[in-house]
């Protein structure tokens, strides 16, 4: 006889506590004696203009007003120098005719410009609508078509993508060329004076990957604290910490970060671009307590020859870390363990989704213990894995994953939204409870294919494809069969110097997959490629490998999806 299903929440009913949920502040040292007259401007600071990141910046600026806030190409700023900034800017963009309740569509990478524009948009009680760095003009077109922003902010990079994709006004950020036009920087150097409090506080909105279709716009209002208590339960992040955020600041996970500042104080280390070396460099020289990635990024860091790694001290960047965060996308393979084997056991992976933010964590217990777990549900969550009626499934059954916390989204612009169940939100995605009492996500419920009647889950595979010394990277899709309805093509990418012909790696690779899962989970057969397609936050584009076409690719099979 099946258990009954446990609906998991928190390990011990006292997490739920206003005392357990205080024992944690106290712990991130943001619960401590301080100065009153600090703590009172703070508390007014929040009163007055909420928790967003208007009051929260504010907050800080009167708390620790000398305390370095960002560094980035440019130099440093202090909190100080943020909230004069954000005021100045702030001003300049109300006599544009910005105002309450209005869209400012921000397109900028990690620097303090995409700080300054949010601040300043936060400010005034306007909309901040973060747009993807690396979408084509196409998406541009749809996005900015539908929620019709009154200003974009971006950088001079993307002058050209924008000026095709909208007549709507633009203001630059950051600045390459030697172009004398007004820029958002040229704005900092007038009128400071502080910008009286909006009655409507603006929201953020984020978009989702698009990685299945067209990315849609998902607003939140602002988190209150129980939204930091809960990644604090299960993740460590102190106050005042130096913490390089890698992660694009417009993803889900890149702007989180950005609003624990707020509360942590945080002095974050901003680089417009990702390179691994370069990482490997800001984490040495910055002194980072914590480092903010998705994926991608620690298996491009762990890609490199070991030479270049050598000319790193990887043993004094691990002894300085506390806490690698990592979400976005599932760890491939034994990604974990291979990381935390050569940076020490500080990673900590975060499910969830742009609609319900974060949902479960693992820690480095579970990705030692389980490496393939999503780990366990933190403070204050609730999770429920149901059928497809909305009934919960007995533990260890395989069903869909539905989430309540204090960030779900409202519901996307364009209208609609996620199935809720009893207040808690599908993620999208199917997963099981096991006897561990983690959480194992099995893959998106639109990724699934059903082969030969059997339910078949491309991560499982991919995990598997991961695991052989082949293998650098690999996806895979559902394509019809005339004999099984649908089978999975395997999409691989070689690691550096792997020499073997294409034939070949098909046959070993499908023996590898049959030595380790079900015979009706080997994929059909096995593409070669030489980097799978990826968006900014380092999800595959699965849209692109849907439609490859094996005519474009090379004799072996060898391409770039998507060229």
């Amino acid at each position: 006889m099946a258990r009954l299903p446990t609906v998991f929440s928190t390990t011990a009913a006292k997490a739920r506590t206003a005392g357990s949920a205080a024992k944690i502040l106290a712990g991130s040292g943001i619960v401590r004696p301080v100065n009153p007259i600090g703590l009172a401007r703070t508390g007014l600071a929040l009163a007055r203009w909420g928790t967003g990141p208007a009051g929260g910046f504010i907050g800080l600026a009167r708390r620790y007003p000398r305390r370095t806030a960002v560094i980035d190409e440019l130099g440093s700023l202090t909190y100080a120098d943020l909230d004069r900034r954000s005021n100045a800017i702030a001003r300049a963009l109300a006599a544009r005719g910005v105002g309450e309740g209005d869209g400012v569509a921000i397109m900028c990478r990690n620097h303090r410009g995409f700080v300054d524009a949010t601040l300043a948009v936060a400010k005034l009680g306007a909309d901040a609508l973060y747009l993807n760095t690396a979408f084509a003009g196409p998406q541009l077109v749809g996005v900015l078509e539908r929620d019709q922003p009154a200003l974009i902010i971006h950088d001079e990079e993307f002058t050209g993508l924008l000026s095709a994709a909208t007549s709507a006004p633009r203001l630059v950020a950051w600045v390459d060329s030697d172009d004398p036009a007004e820029t958002l920087e040229s704005l900092v150097s007038g009128d400071a004076r502080p910008v009286p409090p909006p009655k409507r506080h603006g929201r953020i909105v984020i978009l989702t990957s698009g990685t299945t279709g067209a990315p849609k716009s998902a607003p939140r209002q602002e988190a209150g604290i129980d939204a930091a208590v809960a990644l604090m339960s299960r993740m460590p992040m102190k106050d005042g910490w130096r913490c390089f955020i890698a992660a694009p600041l417009f993803h889900t996970w890149g702007i989180a970060h950005l609003l624990f500042a707020e509360l942590l104080g945080t002095t974050m280390i901003l680089r417009r671009r990702f390179d691994p070396e370069d990482a490997l460099a800001t984490l040495a020289e910055g002194q980072a307590d914590s480092f903010v990635v998705i994926p991608v990024m620690m298996q491009r860091i762990l890609s490199l020859p070991e030479e270049k790694l050598a000319a790193f001290d990887l043993e004094a960047i691990a002894s300085r870390l506390k806490a690698v965060a990592s979400s976005g996308s599932a760890l491939p393979g034994d990604l974990a363990l291979e990381w935390m084997d050569r940076f020490g056991d500080s990673l900590y992976n975060v499910y969830g989704s742009t609609e319900v933010s974060y949902a479960s964590i693992a820690d480095p217990v579970d990705l030692r213990e389980a490496p393939t777990s999503a780990g366990k549900v933190p403070w204050g969550t609730q999770m429920r894995i149901l059928d497809g009626d909305g009934a919960p499934v007995p533990d260890g059954e395989a069903g869909r994953i539905f989430v309540g916390n204090g960030l779900l989204f409202e519901g996307y612009t364009s209208g609609g939204g996620k199935e809720v169940v009893d207040g808690l939100m599908a993620t999208g995605d199917v997963g099981r409870f096991g006897p561990d009492g983690r959480l194992y996500v099995e893959g998106r419920d639109d990724d699934m294919i059903v082969s030969g009647g059997e339910n078949v889950f491309p991560q499982e595979v991919e995990d598997c494809l991961m695991r052989h010394p082949l293998v650098a990277d690999a996806a895979c899709v559902g394509v019809d069969d005339a004999d099984f309805g649908k089978r999975l093509r395997g999409f691989v990418v070689l690691v550096p110097g792997a020499e073997t012909e294409a034939g070949d790696v098909d046959v070993t690779l499908k023996d590898w997959v049959k030595e380790n899962l079900a015979r009706f989970k080997v994929p059909r057969e096995i593409v070669l490629i030489d980097a799978l397609p990826r968006n900014a936050t380092g999800k595959v584009l699965r849209r692109e490998l849907a439609t490859w076409d094996d005519e474009a690719a090379g004799p072996n099979g060898e391409r770039v999806a998507g060229q």
